[in-house]
């Protein structure tokens, strides 16, 4: 379900989010607000100018021809205008709102751009095999800085799908589902300004960019801090443990 507000009430947000595994916020941010930061964001990717390419290998069935995708882990270490996103009331309100939590600690950020023409897809899957956690309290915000329509890639999902917990993943070419098929997910087309919020284990991914414009979106990975991961998993990942919103009561932030 779609919610349309300025600024939604937190507790219908998480019955949405509880029923659905996932609630797409629209507006959080103003179109001049999603604009600036998609610049920044195309800005810093072309200074930095570097030339891997993070497409799935489980993503090269998806399409009639080679696709191609930038990114860039944790764009708040490159450009404090993200940091500041990072920490804005209005994404960790929400994000406390839909775990039942009052504090909201960062995993991990990525920046990506899809190309025009040929912007790569990702296959079905849950983030849980990526990085599990004791209590499944994790979850994620993709903020859209321009508009994702369905010709540009946006987002699928299988709402209700994180009912079910963790499910068996092809680890080939990156995790993912081998079912159900990839046309069984709902799109979620997304204006700039919005931000889909969804639990790591909600069934999700999104199509090849078809569209003559780049599709632009930061994920920010986040989870409550009381709920310990199971393996030793993207300690590479800088800034983890960083508190977005409250304290962390278990002290490993510290650590």
């Amino acid at each position: 379900m779609t919610i349309t507000s300025e600024r939604p009430e937190l507790s219908s947000l998480a019955q949405q989010y509880a029923a659905d595994g996932f609630v797409l916020v629209k507006g959080l941010l103003s179109k001049e607000e999603a604009g600036y930061y998609r610049q920044r964001g195309h800005d810093l990717l072309a200074r930095l100018n570097r030339g891997d390419d993070p497409t799935w290998g489980a993503a090269r069935d998806m399409a009639d021809a080679p696709t191609k995708l930038q990114h860039l882990h944790d764009a708040q270490f490159y450009d404090a205008e993200f940091s500041k996103l990072l920490v804005d009331p209005r994404f960790t309100d929400v994000a406390a709102a839909v775990m039942g939590v009052e504090d909201v600690q960062l995993h991990h950020t990525k920046l990506f751009v899809k190309p025009p023409e040929n912007g790569s897809p990702f296959p079905l899957h849950q983030d849980h095999p990526f990085f599990p956690h004791t209590y499944h309290r994790v979850g994620a915000a993709i903020f859209h800085f321009d508009d994702a329509p369905v010709e540009k890639g946006c987002v699928r999902i299988i709402p209700g799908s994180h009912k079910d917990g963790p499910r068996e993943h092809s680890p080939e070419g990156s995790y993912h589902l081998t079912e159900p098929g990839f046309d069984a997910a709902t799109p979620q087309p997304a204006e700039a300004g919005d931000v889909l919020f969804f639990t790591y284990l909600t069934v999700h991914g999104s199509g090849v960019n078809t569209s003559n414009e780049p599709r632009t979106t930061w994920l920010i990975q986040y989870r409550d801090p009381s709920d310990p991961p199971t393996v030793k998993t993207h300690d590479w990942s800088l800034g983890q443990g960083m508190m977005l919103r409250g304290v962390d009561p278990t002290g490993r932030s510290a650590v």
